[in-house]
């Protein structure tokens, strides 16, 4: 580092991203990222006349696309605003509900932005562990005393909270935000969006980068009462107002209207995990129920760093977390059904050879 960096941000540690090879010449099972394309509606959006206008600043409200989700999802236009992807929308909740009285709450296990951003805030992060198996249990987030923040399903594990669990939490929370943040929910979870009504603690932020294949255009959006909302759009207005490209609002808007091309999509990336979980499971893996796009799986007869190295000697890259309670295990983004099928074999080469 420099010798002009400031004192707060010496001890900084960043996230770190998934692996992103400059060829592609490994099968990528590393990212979470969707191995279909985007909806064809939103690619027919991608020609010269669109091209052109990358020359205007786009629209800072995304009225397009605020619009879009308003309509499919059945939310009012004023519960909703989007950003340049859900780490921003995060960074933003982050940054209007803690601070030095108001700690972040998160599991121990579960999304690494989360320690970043409240490490870059310099709030304090309070980890609650989850229970055996990787549980999340409501109970443990009761007057929490901070702003509680849980991917559901979570991230790395793949488990998933109920629609109740997440109501009762908001209820023993009343003086506190408490965001959800459903970046995989579309894989079998089922949304918070549905207690909107409820509670006008509640923020729920979802990505276009898994079920709607638009990773590249980093594009989200948050739902929430509309004076947090109005928080919200300040703090962004404040800091990125332009966030989202043209491209990117266009063809979200296309993307969020697909909903037949969204749900065959999903399917098939359910369908796959199911058969990958099975697959794991006859090759002598621990794997944790998993309701989002990707499995949760310990070798048993190597160490998760051993497996993540001999895939990646293969050719296969899976994502491997070193802290003490995950170094057991892998993450397996579900690709395609030849992707798994390939993987599953290689796999099956891997600890056949470790049984040796």
């Amino acid at each position: 580092m420099s010798r002009f960096l400031i004192d707060k941000f010496a001890s900084l540690v960043p996230y770190v991203p998934g692996e992103q090879p400059r060829d592609m010449q490994y099968l990528k099972l590393n990212t979470n990222e969707s191995p279909y394309p985007p909806s064809p509606k939103a690619r027919a959006l991608l020609d010269d006349k669109a091209a052109s206008l990358l020359r205007l600043y786009s629209d800072p409200t995304g009225f397009e696309l605020v619009q879009a989700l308003s309509e499919t999802l059945a939310i009012p236009a004023e519960n909703l605003y989007v950003t340049g992807g859900s780490d921003e929308a995060l960074y933003y909740a982050f940054l209007a509900y803690c601070d030095e009285k108001t700690p972040a709450v998160f599991p121990d296990v579960s999304y690494g932005f989360y320690p970043v951003l409240a490490d870059l805030l310099g709030v304090e992060a309070k980890r609650i562990p989850l229970r055996e198996g990787f549980r999340l249990a409501a109970e443990d987030y009761f007057e929490a005393g901070g702003t509680v923040v849980i991917a559901n399903p979570n991230a790395p594990t793949g488990r998933a909270i109920t629609l109740d669990d997440i109501r009762a939490i908001c209820a023993h929370n009343r003086d506190n935000a408490v965001v959800i943040d459903e970046a995989y929910v579309d894989f079998g979870a089922e949304s918070a969006l549905k207690l909107l009504p409820e509670f006008d603690n509640l923020v729920v932020i979802q990505t276009f980068s898994k079920s709607r294949s638009l990773a590249g255009a980093r594009i989200s959006f948050t739902a929430a009462a509309s004076a947090m909302i109005e928080d919200l759009v300040k703090l962004k207005f404040s800091i990125n107002p332009y966030d989202l490209t043209r491209l990117s609002i266009s063809a979200g808007a296309a993307a969020v209207r697909d909903t037949a091309y969204f749900d065959e999509c999903r399917k098939k990336i359910m369908a796959t995990r199911d058969y990958t979980t099975k697959a794991l499971r006859n090759l002598g893996f621990e794997v944790a129920e998993s309701l989002s796009n990707f499995v949760f799986a310990a070798p048993r007869v190597m160490s998760g760093e051993e497996f993540y190295l001999a895939m990646k000697a293969r050719g296969v890259l899976v994502r491997y977390f070193s802290a003490e309670r995950t170094r057991d295990y892998v993450r397996i983004t579900i690709g395609t059904q030849e992707d798994m099928e390939r993987f599953a074999a290689i796999a099956a080469d891997v600890i056949k050879e470790a049984k040796k």
